[in-house]
């Protein structure tokens, strides 16, 4: 997706006409400090501290799968001083939490898509599948038999699976865990025989042989697996799941602040220091514009709702 150009600068602050930003940053990260949300978080931060020589502070507000921080950005002024990451979850939760504290589709202002990461489909080097038709084959030869690892009900490596299911017409279910970790685990010992698991969770065992990749999730060939196809090439035409990363701020925040931002990171993003960095860590940058985010958050409630629908998942509280 296109880089969105630069606005004009300088950039009059939200509230009080002085140019923006006229004072610091703060960067709220929904998830525990180390993982990749809060890793790119610091990233752009600290790129944003150097271009618009103010303060950006991250600031970890973990809790009820990002929803606590996540709120915090809604219900923060909106003059361009509060921003927030999003990940791909957070357009699933309205289809699992029956009393979110905000709508994810119009109680904020995107900013931009950050990267995109994709999952990769891995099975057990015991099970005889081979490529994605053989494992369709495998599990409508055995309807019901076939299980995949998971780290929840409801989050989007669970979603991915039961989508696969749709698409490809077969029945096989979910075995879920507290966490990537431990699925990976069982996967691993033969408990449970695939996982559409993240990227580098993946990747090691793959090269120790100890897992099979058949496919990767995104809707073309990951850069760092090029010899790898797609589900939608293996088999399973129009298959496409990825995880991605992006900064909202509030709801009602000026276009100016959003543009500014949006340009500086997406700015960022295009270097080739940074896209490599990010490719290493099994993301792929994007830094489009506040718009295309908008469209983007959009089709993703879309088509998670359906699959929803399609999973008969039930329904909990937040909180």
């Amino acid at each position: 997706m296109p880089a969105v150009a630069q606005s004009p600068s300088p950039v009059s602050g939200a509230t009080t006409g002085a140019p923006y930003p006229a004072k610091a940053i703060r960067f709220v990260v929904g998830f525990a400090p180390g993982g990749p949300n809060d890793t790119l978080a610091r990233l752009i931060g600290a790129r944003l501290t150097e271009t618009l020589a103010v303060p950006v502070t991250v600031d970890n507000r973990p809790g009820a799968d990002s929803i606590i921080g996540t709120e915090i950005v809604a219900r923060a002024p909106a003059d361009g001083y509060t921003i927030g990451m999003l990940s791909s979850g957070g357009t699933i939760h309205p289809n699992v939490y029956t009393n979110m504290p905000y709508n994810i589709g119009k109680d904020f202002s995107p900013v931009t898509v950050l990267a995109a990461s994709t999952f990769v489909v891995v099975v057990n080097s015991r099970v005889p599948a081979q490529t994605i038709k053989e494992l369709i084959a495998l599990a409508k030869a055995k309807p019901g038999q076939l299980n995949f690892a998971g780290s929840g009900v409801g989050d989007t490596i669970h979603l991915a699976g039961e989508l696969f299911k749709s698409m490809a017409g077969i029945d096989m279910h979910l075995i879920a865990y507290k966490g990537g970790a431990p699925a990976m685990t069982e996967v691993l010992g033969g408990q449970v025989e695939m996982m559409f698991s993240p990227m580098g969770l993946a990747v090691p065992h793959v090269k120790s042989g100890r897992l099979r990749l058949l496919a990767v999730t995104s809707a073309t060939r990951w850069p760092t697996l090029p010899d790898i196809p797609t589900v939608a090439e293996a088999g399973v035409p129009g298959y496409e799941v990825t995880g991605w990363y992006g900064v909202l701020a509030p709801g009602g925040t000026p276009r100016a602040p959003v543009d500014r931002l949006s340009g500086e990171i997406a700015k960022y993003l295009k270097l080739p220091d940074t896209r490599s960095k990010l490719l290493a860590m099994g993301m792929d940058p994007i830094g489009n514009s506040p718009d295309q985010m908008a469209a983007h958050i959009h089709a993703e409630l879309v088509k998670w709702a359906k699959v929803a629908k399609l999973a008969k998942l039930s329904t909990r509280s937040v909180f």
